[in-house]
């Protein structure tokens, strides 16, 4: 057992596993949910009724959250974060946000006498529940120290930032790399199955040559067996995540051609009815184009 007591919000997919790991880490958690079912998957944590109350008190608050909704709810108002944290506690702000919210939590956190990290991570369920995940903090070095052991237990590696709106930043332009690769990947399969060549044999082929890595393996494989239930991230959230990186793109003056229709084949996606696919599956759009089945049948075609 540390003598650090950590408190957790945001028990999604993602959150319970990193949660879970920490109190196996022997983290004393306060745990807070919207759904509050979720915080009972935690047994030996404290279950608040608020975000407040899951924060007064704690050296380190810690939110895993969906969205910029979704956090600025938890952190602001009466029953929010900051009226309960004690001063000189650190908020660990590890969702997906866009770097305008991150910006924004970097200026509150010391108007409240408290501090503030951003450290998105990349990694889906299966990672986060294997310690596999990899850390991108971004504030000073000496809040950067004071969350490095629980950086420890969630994941292999950090990747650290000057400041909390650069690591929300870099995890979008992650992000934003992702989806360019699915694209890649979808228009190249489509490609090859139009002409003949069963996909799995080809992406087999380009990721046993020049292109084999950890996003094309494991994106590739899904693509080519057009297989996207369960989901290790959602579709909307990928769009989210695609719009906050044009966003950041468009404030700093960044034309991102790539991203434009990534976010448009998502939105395509959404709207066939097709929300509750894993993110990679916006490739259905591409096989459709191509004059494909969106997905391939029982048979490979």
């Amino acid at each position: 057992m540390t003598d650090m007591t950590v408190a957790w919000l945001g028990l999604g997919q993602m959150g319970l596993a990193m949660a879970r790991n920490l109190a196996a880490g022997g983290f004393r958690l306060r745990a807070w949910n919207r759904t509050a079912e979720k915080a009972r998957q935690l047994p030996d944590a404290t279950i608040a009724e608020t975000p407040r109350a899951a924060a007064a008190g704690a050296d380190l608050v810690v939110s895993m959250l969906a969205d910029d909704v979704a956090v600025e709810s938890v952190v602001f108002g009466v029953d929010g974060i900051l009226a309960g944290m004690k001063p000189g506690a650190l908020h660990v702000g590890m969702s997906t946000i866009s770097v305008a919210l991150a910006r924004r939590l970097a200026e509150a956190h010391p108007k409240a006498k408290s501090r503030y990290l951003s450290a998105p991570v990349f990694g889906r369920p299966d990672a986060a529940a294997a310690r596999k995940l990899w850390v991108v903090p971004g504030g000073s070095p000496e809040d950067r120290a004071v969350a490095e052991p629980i950086f420890g237990v969630l994941g292999q590696g950090t990747f650290p930032m000057d400041t909390a709106p650069q690591a929300n930043l870099a995890k979008l332009v992650g992000n934003f790399m992702i989806a360019a690769t699915v694209e890649t990947i979808g228009e190249a399969l489509a490609l090859g199955e139009k002409g003949g060549i069963e996909p799995g044999h080809l992406m087999e082929m380009l990721s046993g040559t020049l292109f084999g890595s950890l996003i094309v393996n494991g994106y590739g494989g899904r693509i080519a067996k057009t297989e996207f239930v369960p989901a290790g991230f959602s579709m909307p959230l990928g769009l989210k995540d695609v719009e906050l990186a044009r966003a950041a793109a468009s404030e700093l003056g960044v034309p991102m051609p790539l991203a434009d229709l990534a976010a448009a084949r998502l939105r395509t996606a959404i709207d066939r009815g097709r929300a509750d696919f894993d993110w990679a599956g916006f490739a259905t759009v591409i096989r459709e184009e191509a004059g494909l089945s969106p997905l391939r049948n029982r048979d490979g075609r």
